[in-house]
C-alpha cells in the first residue's frame, strides 16, 4: 500500500473542496477501498473520510419518503422499523451480508458506489482487461462475469447488494459536486464504461452520493439471491422485485455491468403475481441472455431467482 494523505471533514462543503485535490477519494465505511488500496488495484494521494459528516447518517421519514444518509451502516439500517415493514426488498439484501464485521462498518453509499469483484480488475487489469487486443475476461476464466450487457468489451458484473432493491423501489439519490446538488435516479449513477479509462459510475470529479430516498409507494416487493455456498461470498445471482397497482420493476443483480433492468419480466407480472406469472417473468427476464464460455449456469440461476424473488413479493 503506497503512502498517502488523510482528511476528516465535518462538512459536506469541506469534503467536496478536500476532494477537489488530484488524487483525493472519499472514504466510508473501507471495507471496499481499503482492500483494493492493499492489492494495488487503487492508489489515492488523499483519503477524504466522509465519516465524521454528521449530516450524512441515519434514516429518516420525508414528505418524499424514507431518505437514508450515505454513510448509514448497513447493519442498523437493516433493522430500521420503516426498512422491515415496507421495504423488505433492502432488508432482505442487507440480510444476505453474513459478515458481521462488514454489516458494521459498510455504508449505504460504499455499497452503491463499490467496485467490481472481477479478478482480472483487482488483479490491476483494468475494468475492461485487453491483451494484444482481446478482451482478457471473455478469453480467460468468465466463470462469474455478466450474461447480460457485455457485447462489448466490459463484462465485469456491478456488485452492490443495495441496488436491485433500491432500483426496483424507485429510488432517487441525492449526488453533491462544486456545482451543487442534483438528484438522479439510482440507475443513472451506473453505466459501462468502453475502455478501462472510463468509470463504471456517472458521478463527477468530486461528486459525491450524499443519500438515498426511497419513496413510500405501497408495494409488494422482496429480494432474492443464490450463492454457491452459506457463507460470505458474492451472489451468483439476484433479483428484485417491486409489484403495485401501477406495475411491477424487475432487477437483476451480479448479471451485468450496471444493475440490470427486465421490462420483459415485469411485463410478465403486470397481471399480478401468481406461480404461473413468477415462472413466466422468470423466463423473460432471462430470454436475451448470452452467456459467455464460462458462465452459461448463470442463466439458469438468473431465472430462478426472478421467479423467487416475485413469489416472495406476493
Amino acid at each position: 500500500m503506497r503512502a498517502f494523505e488523510y482528511s476528516s471533514p465535518r462538512s459536506t462543503e469541506d469534503a467536496i473542496r478536500m476532494l477537489s485535490a488530484e488524487g483525493a477519494v472519499a472514504l466510508a465505511g473501507g471495507t471496499d477501498l481499503l482492500s483494493l488500496m492493499k492489492d494495488g488495484a487503487a492508489a489515492p494521494s488523499r483519503l477524504v473520510n466522509l465519516k465524521a459528516i454528521p449530516d450524512l447518517t441515519g434514516a429518516h421519514e420525508t414528505d418524499g419518503g424514507l431518505h437514508i444518509g450515505a454513510t448509514t451502516r448497513l447493519g442498523p439500517l437493516g433493522e430500521h422499523r420503516v426498512i422491515r415493514e415496507s421495504f423488505p426488498a433492502v432488508a432482505q439484501a442487507i440480510a444476505g451480508v453474513r459478515s458481521r464485521q462488514v454489516l458494521s462498518m459498510r455504508t449505504v453509499g460504499g455499497d452503491l458506489l463499490q467496485r467490481p469483484r472481477c479478478w482480472y480488475f483487482r488483479a490491476g487489469f483494468g475494468l475492461v482487461p485487453m491483451h494484444d487486443g482481446q478482451s482478457m475476461a471473455k478469453t480467460g476464466d468468465n466463470r462469474y462475469h455478466a450474461i447480460f450487457g457485455n457485447a462489448g468489451d466490459a463484462v465485469f458484473v456491478n456488485p452492490s447488494s443495495l441496488a436491485p432493491p433500491l432500483i426496483a423501489l424507485g429510488a432517487s439519490a441525492t449526488v453533491l459536486g462544486p456545482d451543487g446538488e442534483r438528484t438522479v435516479a439510482v440507475e443513472d449513477l451506473y453505466r459501462t464504461p468502453a475502455s478501462s479509462d472510463e468509470s463504471e459510475f456517472t458521478l463527477g470529479a468530486a461528486e459525491i452520493v450524499t443519500g438515498v430516498t426511497i419513496p413510500m409507494r405501497s408495494s409488494s416487493n422482496a429480494t432474492y439471491e443464490i450463492r454457491n455456498r452459506k457463507g460470505f461470498d458474492w451472489p451468483l445471482a439476484a433479483a428484485s422485485v417491486a409489484a403495485s397497482d401501477g406495475g411491477a420493476r424487475v432487477v437483476l443483480g451480479h448479471a451485468a455491468p450496471t444493475p440490470w433492468m427486465s421490462a420483459a419480466a415485469a411485463g410478465a407480472l403486470a397481471g399480478g403475481i401468481s406461480e404461473a406469472s413468477a415462472e413466466a417473468a422468470g423466463d423473460a427476464a432471462v430470454a436475451d441472455a448470452a452467456a459467455l464460455s464460462g458462465n452459461g449456469y448463470k442463466i439458469q440461476l438468473a431465472r430462478v431467482a426472478v421467479k423467487r424473488a416475485a413469489l416472495a413479493a406476493m
